[in-house]
This record gives C-alpha cells, sequence and structure tokens, in this order.
C-alpha cells in the first residue's frame, strides 16, 4: 500500500480548518486534483454519509465514492474510498493546535487495483501523487489565511 504524508500550518483555528476540509464542496478549491463532487456536499460530513467525487490524479482520470468511517471535531476526520476502477483508498485528517493556529496533516493511503498499475504507481504515478498532495496543502494554507 502506497502512503502519501503532507502537512502544514495554517493560521486558522482547527474548528474553522476542520470545517472547511470536511466539507466536500470545498474540496476543488485546494485539492487540484477534485473536478467536482456530487451528493450533500454544503456541509461537514459526518460518519455514515457518502460523497462522490470526480478527479483527476497524476493524469489519471476517474471517479469515487467517499464515504467517513470515523470523525472526531476538529482533530480527526478519516474517509474511505471506493474507486470505479477498483483499488482502495483512505485519506486521514489529523488536526493539533499550534499556537494560534492549526496543524493540518493528511495522510493517503492506497492500493492499486493490479500488479501492473501497482507497478506503474512506483515507477510514475506516486511522484505525481505526491507533487499534487504538496500543491493542495499549499493551496488550502492560502485560501484559509485569505491570501488566494
Amino acid at each position: 500500500m502506497a502512503r502519501v504524508r503532507t502537512v502544514t500550518t495554517i493560521a486558522r483555528p482547527p474548528a474553522a480548518v476542520f470545517d472547511y476540509v470536511t466539507t466536500p464542496r470545498y474540496w476543488p478549491r485546494w485539492q487540484p486534483s477534485s473536478l467536482s463532487v456530487t451528493g450533500d456536499t454544503g456541509h461537514s460530513i459526518d460518519v455514515g454519509e457518502r460523497c462522490t467525487e470526480y478527479y483527476i490524479v497524476a493524469g489519471r482520470r476517474g471517479s469515487t465514492d467517499w464515504f467517513v468511517r470515523e470523525r472526531q471535531p476538529d482533530t480527526r476526520w478519516v474517509i474511505e474510498a471506493q474507486p470505479s476502477r477498483g483499488g482502495s483508498g483512505t485519506i486521514t485528517y489529523t488536526l493539533t493546535p499550534d499556537g494560534a493556529g492549526t496543524r493540518f496533516e493528511r495522510v493517503f493511503e492506497y492500493e492499486m487495483p493490479n500488479l501492473f498499475l501497482g507497478l506503474l504507481d512506483a515507477l510514475v504515478y506516486r511522484g505525481r501523487v505526491e507533487t499534487e498532495a504538496q500543491d493542495a496543502m499549499r493551496r488550502l494554507k492560502a485560501v484559509l489565511e485569505g491570501s488566494a
């Protein structure tokens, strides 16, 4: 299973960051891979709720149904994916107070649907996924700090 971890500090309180990053309609604003999200996306989604995301990650288009597996308000949120092409994915957000702001950690763990794509991921895709994840963190920080 591949693992991509990114961390940033945002000059906003944990509650504000948590509400923003767990509200799917905002994902396309800060996630470069998120093209659109459908479902009941206008609020911070809770355990058992789902949404569908249409994406382009490392040049590959697809869609996935995300469902919330765990939610600890303002501190931790875990969603799992059911990609249309197979494989699996989990994203975990961990938020920690940091002075007047928030330390935001995002861990994306995923498994490709077959050995061939797993090899291609290791050789080509993963580097692009990591670059896109770093870009997402820069964009999130800019949006939430008002400099976007």
